[in-house]
């Protein structure tokens, strides 16, 4: 009964391929890198979700280094002024 019940589980997250066009589609949209080019130039598909792994990656570099620079700013300030407290809630 537990391989019948996976089965189904591994078919319900298959999707079509007009779904993963759909997504793709989606994803060209929203990468800076892709959104640029020309519009008669054609990117695969594997060259969008490489875009997009790198475009998360490049992502999480920013929320990093600007998270550090928020903990340098705070420790520079009066630990009870609005100042502090402001840089504490984007902390957070």
């Amino acid at each position: 009964m537990s391989n019948r019940r996976s089965r189904q589980s591994s078919s319900a997250l298959r999707i079509s391929d007009d779904q993963m066009i759909d997504l793709v589609s989606k994803l060209r949209v929203l990468l800076p890198e892709i959104r640029e080019r020309r519009r008669s130039d054609k990117v695969s598909a594997s060259k969008v979700l490489q875009e997009t792994c790198n475009y998360i990656r490049k992502l999480h570099r920013e929320v990093y280094n600007l998270s550090d620079r928020l903990s340098q700013l705070l420790d520079s300030v009066d630990e009870d002024s609005q100042e502090a407290a402001v840089i504490r809630s984007l902390l957070m």
